[in-house]
């Protein structure tokens, strides 16, 4: 069985004329809480763009952390479950020591997708759904060793729109086109994401510390790596990584997350600008550093080429 410290982490993300998050239920603009005030980035977008770092084995950000890590001669053993086009009958064929054995992301995130293909399963049986559900939670890997909460912007966000305009045209008999409010994004903002190493999971998910580890070296490459047109600048300011001494914690997450949450300090009630509008803080208070095995800044250095040499 897998033995990991408990792990408390916090991304502190700057935002601007980019869209983090697109909300399909508002014209893709960039998401925000129901006030309709304070940006959004959901876990899921976050963890997809992880997912495909790993995937992508030709890609730069692979290739790093591959040589770094060691993982080169072990390749199949980091393969992508919720990848598209996966063959799910294929799967349904698989055990799952050989699931855990060859899907980073399943032994990082877990699969609801094989807690339902289990309930499904199951109930052509017969079964009622609650009891093929409970099955499925005890033979598949339905939750995961690493979690992630949402982004929240530190501040209301503003969010400009803007029709797009294509000068060759893409429909026939038009030498132009336009995309009304194609253009969404977010001016500026500072949005911070926690998430969790728990190691109460690892075990039934096979998570390893080496796992972990990989996703910490991909963490700074995230948003740099898979920059897009609506997208272009979104960039993690600094990765903040505790490990705690102990399986269980050593250390209330939230003091850890709250000491090293920026302030904004002009009119908090406001959008931000820039990044000059919030005070982050670098530095861990004594009494809760002492109480870790570790506290690392993963975001504010070039990790990838300190890690190297």
């Amino acid at each position: 069985m897998t033995i990991l410290n408990r792990g408390t982490g916090l991304l502190v993300i700057e935002v601007r004329q980019s869209n983090p998050n697109g909300d399909p239920d508002a014209e893709s603009d960039p998401r925000t809480l129901t006030d309709g005030e304070r940006g959004l980035i959901s876990p899921v977008s976050f963890k997809r763009k992880l997912r495909d770092l790993v995937l992508y084995k030709d890609g730069p950000a692979w290739a790093a952390a591959a040589a770094v890590l060691g993982l080169g001669e072990r390749v199949d053993n980091f393969g992508v479950f919720e990848a598209r086009g996966r063959d799910r009958g294929e799967i349904g064929r698989m055990g799952e020591d050989k699931i855990k054995s060859m899907y980073w992301d399943a032994r990082v995130f877990g699969s609801t997708f094989l807690e339902k293909k289990a309930a499904d399963e199951k109930v052509v049986t017969g079964k009622s759904r609650k009891e093929s559900a409970e099955e499925g939670k005890a033979k598949f890997i339905s939750t995961g060793t690493v979690q992630f909460g949402a982004g929240i912007s530190i501040a209301p966000v503003a969010i400009e729109r803007m029709t797009m305009t294509n000068f060759a045209g893409v429909e026939d008999g038009k030498d132009r086109g336009m995309a009304p409010l194609g253009w969404r994004v977010v001016d500026h903002g500072i949005y911070v994401m926690p998430f969790f190493v728990n190691p109460m999971a690892a075990g039934k998910s096979g998570c390893t510390a080496e796992d972990v580890e990989l996703m910490k070296f991909l963490l700074p490459h995230v948003y740099r790596s898979t920059a897009s047109a609506m997208r272009p600048f979104v960039d993690i300011r600094h990765v903040w990584y505790a490990e705690h001494k102990t399986p269980l914690g050593s250390c209330p997450d939230a003091m850890i997350i709250d000491a090293m949450t920026p302030v904004k300090h002009t009119l908090p009630d406001e959008p931000s600008r820039s990044l000059a509008d919030y005070t982050i803080p670098t530095e861990l208070r004594d009494e809760i550093r002492n109480r870790l095995a570790a506290f690392t800044d993963l975001g504010a250095k070039d990790w990838v080429g300190e890690r190297a040499a």
